[in-house]
């Protein structure tokens, strides 16, 4: 009997958004939000990645590095469709309150206005979480030619910043409601997985923590950029000699999607190798973080959570799902 590692499971993933989940099939995304009249409303945009349309892109870290910036375009342009969704039902609740309040018409982001806004995203969060370590490593501790020892300092603030961050943000009313989301598209994603049929008794059941999950891949990238970088650094030292702040960062930024590309395959394949010690020793730091960044959810935001993956399958995929089983009643045959 073969492993259930080795069987061929539909790669899908997603994300949670305001009141909702967005969830992607090979084909497609959708995204399902609860509206404030307790309906479920669905956007669905059919997608098929730079990976697919041109194969060149298709080589290990490469491909990582692409999926990964598309992943984070899709992220914003589907948060912010979530965020203008809720913005519409607290301003028809406002308007309730005060009728002669002029209703202001608003438009969805471009792809052009989420690129934007990922780039700002972006300058923020290396700024603060990969720029200032290296910054207080140097200032505070006098091991900038110690190529390891000085990766391993700066790692260590990078992981607290982000430690902290995450922390002080769970406490956040709104964070902590979208967190109960993520753990619902975990969730649905896991029975899913386990070709389970999809109804919140029957995914309720399942873990909120996913071995596949952004949070560990954060993680991952973090871990992995210690050695990575201690290596480029060795090897700047050895050709020139010299090493500065200045010199860290002009290298190091640039090779930052380098580390994601590892880090998506060092994802990818710890994903088959779930059994495997090491592999489990490897993805346990990215698990135990996610009992911060995801929350139980309650059935109707699983509801939500299943109606954005069946979407995101459409009838293409449909098969993929497990039936309702078929109720048949026994014929008994009456003697006259």
């Amino acid at each position: 009997m073969a492993n259930q590692s080795d069987e061929k499971i539909m790669p899908v993933g997603g994300q949670a958004v305001i009141e909702g989940v967005m969830m992607r099939s090979p084909k497609r995304i959708a995204t399902a939000v609860r509206r404030a009249n307790g309906t479920i409303e669905v956007r669905v945009d059919e997608f098929q990645s730079l990976i697919q349309r041109h194969k060149i892109l298709n080589i290990p870290i490469v491909r990582g590095a692409v999926t990964l910036i598309e992943v984070m375009i899709m992220g914003i342009k589907t948060l912010q469709w979530s965020a203008d969704k809720a913005m519409e039902d607290l301003e028809a609740e406002e308007a309730k309150k005060n009728p002669k309040k002029k209703k202001k018409k608003k438009k969805g982001m471009s792809t052009t206005g989420a690129v934007f806004s990922l780039v700002i995203a972006l300058g923020i969060g290396v700024a603060f979480f990969f720029a200032l370590p290296l910054f207080l490593t140097t200032e505070i501790f006098n091991i900038e030619r110690q190529a390891l020892t000085f990766n391993l300092v700066a790692g260590l603030f990078r992981i607290t910043f982000f430690l902290l961050y995450v922390w002080a943000i769970s406490f956040m009313k709104d964070v902590h409601r979208l967190f109960e989301y993520h753990g619902a598209e975990h969730k649905t994603v896991f029975a899913f997985e386990k070709k389970t049929l999809l109804s919140p008794e029957n995914v309720q059941k399942f873990s909120t923590y996913h071995p596949r999950c952004g949070t560990s891949f954060l993680v991952m990238v973090m871990l992995i950029s210690l050695l990575f970088f201690a290596v480029v650094d060795t090897l700047i030292m050895l050709s020139t000699g010299q090493m500065s702040l200045l010199i860290r960062l002009a290298v190091h930024l640039p090779l930052i999607p380098v580390v994601g590309g590892i880090s998506y395959e060092g994802l990818k394949a710890s994903a088959k190798n779930m059994d495997h010690p090491l592999v489990r020793a490897l993805i346990a730091p990215g698990l135990w973080l996610q009992r911060i960044t995801t929350q139980p959810p309650d059935d109707q935001q699983l509801e939500v959570a299943i109606v954005a993956l069946k979407t995101a399958l459409g009838e293409e995929f449909a098969g993929e799902l497990v039936d309702e089983p078929v109720i048949q009643s026994e014929v008994i045959p009456v003697s006259a």
